[in-house]
């Protein structure tokens, strides 16, 4: 593996690296793509910011002494960025889908607590819809591992099966007992990005979104798991300690929007889904299951 990136209490600037996204990257079949073994390191980094009051009212947060468990992966954005961005990796930026994602937090991470970062690329696969790979993040405090993050991408392109192979329908949607309204206004998409950095097109304005075939623009993945998240552990029977959140991104939230959080609750975990405004489709499901 190549020698790592190396930041210290300070990530890259991201404009440049948007910059750099926009360089055109064209593979005529990322069937036959291997991706290189690319990683960064962010050393001594504070968790708390100016964005991070922000952040909590932006995904819905009660700020209090511990950091939000997605926060890291905000952290670690420059970072990632900084990986696909990177003249080695193969694939355009414009244009992955972020299928999944799975964060572990061994431990609670206070505000203001210094960390050091990890990322580096992971596994990659080809399936039906072109090349899917990891995204990994690991979070020290002390040398001790505390929390970690898998983010499934795809790019599509050539897949291992033909385009005329028929989907299997989707499973009838479970509904669960616990249901409350979540509303996504306009500009979600934009105050999000404000504070994570993301400024992907598809989520800023509905004129960019329909450059990439969107009718409106769409919230981001992370805001909706946000959101989600911050609202569930504000009930009563959340349980705090280590925890493993993972969840599958599915339909796009278009803003402005109505979105249903949907949950049961579990001895062995929650399961909760963002369903749309008539809660007969999912944006994403998930679980949470406490270590």
């Amino acid at each position: 593996m190549p020698d790592p990136l190396i930041y210290y209490r300070q990530p890259p600037k991201l404009l440049p690296l948007y910059t750099r996204a926009l360089a055109p990257k064209n593979p005529k079949n990322n069937g036959d793509i291997a991706l290189p073994s690319l990683s960064a390191e962010l050393i001594g980094a504070s968790t708390y910011n100016e964005t991070l009051t922000r952040y909590d009212a932006i995904c819905g947060f009660q700020p209090g002494i511990r950091v939000p468990v997605t926060w890291p992966h905000v952290m670690a954005f420059p970072l990632h960025l900084k990986l696909l961005t990177d003249k080695r990796f193969p694939l355009p930026l414009l244009g992955l889908v972020h299928l999944r994602n799975t964060i572990t937090q061994h431990r609670a991470i206070g505000r203001g607590e210094i960390l050091d970062l990890r990322v580096r690329l992971g596994a990659q696969e080809r399936t039906s819809r072109g090349l899917e790979f990891d995204l990994i993040t690991e979070v020290y405090s002390a040398g001790q591992l505390v929390w970690e993050e898998s983010s499934i991408n795809l790019s599509r392109g050539s897949g291992t099966e033909s385009t005329t192979t028929k989907k299997a329908p989707p499973p009838e949607l479970e509904r669960y007992p616990n249901t409350v309204s979540i509303n996504a206004p306009e500009p979600t998409g934009r105050r999000y990005a404000g504070v994570s950095g993301d400024r992907n097109p598809i989520h800023m304005h509905a004129v960019t979104a329909r450059a990439f075939g969107f009718p409106k623009a769409i919230a981001h993945g992370m805001w909706s798991k946000a959101q989600a998240l911050a609202m569930l552990e504000q009930q009563k029977d959340w349980q705090p300690g280590p925890v493993r959140i993972s969840c599958q991104f599915k339909k796009p939230l278009l803003l402005p929007g109505t979105a249903q959080l949907n949950w049961r609750t579990g001895e062995s975990g929650w399961d909760f889904q963002l369903l749309n405004a008539q809660g007969n489709a999912p944006h994403l499901s998930g679980r949470i299951e406490w270590l």
